[in-house]
């Protein structure tokens, strides 16, 4: 028992270094408008430094199905195969737009779960809602209207609608959802793509953000999920299916219920470690810093278990 909490210790500070490694290699392509050349560079480095750690991991969010990423794609099997079975969930580069663009909030993500623990989410879209820490069960619902989301947390929190700040994709199909927050007075935070990121920035209230809803991509999902499982937050989320490619994907996944809406534990179960790194500096982590003879880092690594959530500045010779 020892040694297994041993080895628990040592892959929470590992999975930091293995977002490390991706954020560094995504960084050289900051602002160099390839955004296909920075995703190639963060997966081959996570690829690298994944199969260095003393586990048996299968992939079962990444870069996509085997015909269509070289590199861990769902399904690759990761690690020395020596120690513990376990899930992973990766975007090695979340942003690689707005790495290209040379923009704020690009991240490279891992989480990592008991086997079997993960949703095997299809590449779909997927309707989403979450909160952070602190907040009764239950206190928003995917099926609720904005309004009534925004008073009930507003409610929760013992503040006015106009408190509450959304934080939403900008895309055309969440104009609804924009009319109807800013009708009743609520604040808006518009972000261009990483909606881990948006998710993510609801655990952190000094990022200002009290809610994140809207649809984006369905295996994004779940790694927001897990990030959630680690501080204790709130999240629902439901399939979305454009086309019977879609539903076939899904089956493949072995999902038989398209109409299921997921809670926090459904999309995240298990033992949970999160790491994210900064590729571009962002509300909640700074981005990689070039500097002569060194580079450096800002990680968060954070455990369901324990609910420990560690913040790591590391400065790497070069």
């Amino acid at each position: 028992m020892a040694d297994a909490e041993f080895l628990d210790r040592i892959l929470t500070m590992e999975i930091g270094r293995c977002t490390e490694a991706a954020a560094v290699a995504a960084s050289k392509m900051i602002g160099r408008g390839d955004k296909n050349g920075a995703d190639q560079a963060a997966v081959a480095a996570l690829r690298e430094a994944l199969n260095k750690l003393e586990i048996d991991g299968m992939v079962v969010i990444g870069e996509g199905e085997r015909d269509e990423a070289p590199m861990l794609f769902i399904g690759e099997k990761v690690g020395t195969k020596r120690g513990p079975a376990v899930d992973i969930a990766l975007d090695p580069l979340e942003g690689t737009d707005l790495t290209a663009k040379g923009m704020g909030n690009a991240l490279a993500v891992v989480a990592m779960a008991t086997k079997g623990t993960m949703l095997h989410a299809p590449d779909t879209y997927m309707d989403k809602i979450a909160v952070g820490p602190g907040y009764p069960d239950g206190v928003v619902d995917l099926d609720a209207s904005v309004e009534e989301n925004i008073r009930e947390l507003a409610k929760a929190k013992r503040v006015q609608p106009s408190d509450i700040t959304l934080c939403v994709l900008d895309r055309e199909r969440h104009l609804h959802i924009i009319e109807a927050a800013r009708g009743i007075g609520a604040r808006i935070m518009l972000i261009p793509d990483g909606d881990v990121a948006g998710v993510f920035h609801t655990t952190d209230p000094s990022t200002g953000i009290d809610l994140y809803v809207g649809q984006g991509g369905a295996p994004e999902g779940v790694l927001a999920a897990a990030a959630l499982r680690c501080v204790g937050g709130q999240m629902q989320g439901r399939l979305v299916f454009r086309n019977d490619d879609e539903k076939a994907r899904a089956a493949r996944a072995g999902i038989t219920d398209l109409n299921r809406k997921y809670g926090l534990t459904d999309l995240c179960g298990g033992d949970v470690f999160f790491a994210a790194t900064g590729v571009t500096n962002g509300a909640m982590l700074d981005g990689v810093k070039w500097e002569p003879g060194h580079v450096t880092t800002h990680t968060v690594v954070m455990r369901s278990k324990t609910g420990t959530i560690r913040y790591i500045h590391a400065r790497t010779r070069r």
